[in-house]
């Protein structure tokens, strides 16, 4: 074999595990997201468990010892605070695209509105919205959200709507990504 044939040898052998990988990966979410579904279809008085283990049915539930801070009765016991809608504050929903983020390589430059750019604030560029619109940006993939003020213009590639700093797009699971598909609102003020 000469250098060239063993490169490209290597080089299908290379995508071929890729697609391997991929597929493997596909079918373990496949296989993983079968047993929520079926523990779910399981009625309270039926028991399910794994082949090797085994359920203490002589045992009710009102015997099961009382662990320290999870009952309601302890003081140091707090209610989780309700979860407040922030629909309200929607002025606009306008719409769906491609969002990037920019970071470190920026990182004191002057934006668009004349302050410096810090990668760890909660900030994007917009093309045309007004600067200091506050703006809920919801990835489609991992349904996190995050609200960023519009300090700077762009981006001006491609089909991409914003551009996130590098702390707003790690808020929502976007950065290792590079870009992705989110939903934007646009909020009151």
């Amino acid at each position: 074999m000469d250098g060239t044939t063993l490169h490209r040898f290597i080089r299908r052998h290379r995508v071929t595990d890729r697609r391997r990988r991929v597929s493997r990966l596909a079918v373990g979410f496949a296989l993983a997201s079968l047993v929520p579904g079926a523990a779910l279809a399981v009625s309270e008085d039926i028991q399910v468990t794994a082949p090797g283990f085994e359920i203490d049915t002589a045992t009710p539930d009102d015997a099961l010892p009382e662990l320290p801070g999870m009952g309601t009765d302890d003081p140091g016991f707090a209610e989780p605070e309700p979860v407040i809608s922030e629909l309200s504050d929607v002025a606009e929903e306008l719409g769906i695209g491609l969002a990037s983020w920019y970071g470190p390589r920026f990182a004191g430059r002057p934006t668009a509105n004349g302050e410096r750019f810090d990668p760890t604030e909660y900030t994007a560029a917009h093309r045309t919205l007004p600067f200091g619109s506050k703006v809920r940006v919801t990835s489609q993939r991992t349904g996190k959200s995050i609200i960023v003020r519009i300090n700077d213009r762009g981006p001006f590639h491609g089909k991409r709507v914003i551009d996130l700093s590098e702390a707003a797009a790690d808020a929502i699971g976007m950065k290792a990504r590079g870009q992705d598909r989110v939903a934007l609102s646009l909020l009151q003020d």
